[in-house]
């Protein structure tokens, strides 16, 4: 395969929160919920839509559950389950991305920031821009020349200079 030039990276589990707060509660027939389902979607095709690069993955947190809890057993405990109406709409938000032909990537006791991380990194090795799909600022730290934040709502790019702003520091 060719040598990748841009690649996108979309934190799929952030991108479902964000479509399930943003919309109104909706139900398909059966009433299972798709609020989050049809935001997601409409998200994807936008960012499909819009973009250049060359290679794109929906990465997705596996599980609550992380190396972190071994190391740390308090690690987010103290944050709240997923609404109940959000559970169902997890799966289905997977089966999208198939659906749209995208890979869709998850690891069993990693989170999707992790994975993120990682293939920034490998991108970066092999000499791609990595455009990463979040507005969760914990990825901010991933900002460099040639690796920006996209968050997909606001439809704004955050770099080296946009995470100064915000932090008083660079991401390094």
């Amino acid at each position: 395969s060719s040598k990748p030039r841009h690649v996108f990276l979309v934190d799929g589990s952030g991108f479902i929160f964000r479509a399930f707060h943003a919309l109104p509660p909706m139900t398909r027939p059966d009433g299972t919920p798709v609020n989050a389902v049809y935001g997601f979607c409409n998200m994807l095709m936008k960012l499909l839509r819009d973009t250049d690069a060359d290679h794109i993955a929906v990465i997705f947190d596996s599980a609550r559950k992380t190396f972190r809890n071994d190391i740390y057993p308090q690690y987010k405990a103290q944050r709240p389950p997923p609404p109940d109406e959000l559970i169902p709409q997890f799966q289905l938000c997977r089966d999208a991305v198939e659906a749209f032909n995208v890979p869709a990537v998850d690891l069993p006791g990693y989170e999707a920031d992790d994975l993120i991380a990682t293939y920034t990194r490998q991108a970066r090795e092999a000499g791609a821009d990595v455009t990463v799909v979040s507005s969760d600022k914990d990825l901010m730290q991933l900002v460099e020349d040639k690796v920006v934040l996209y968050d997909a709502m606001r439809n704004r790019e955050l770099g080296l200079e946009a995470v100064h702003e915000k932090f008083g520091v660079g991401p390094d």
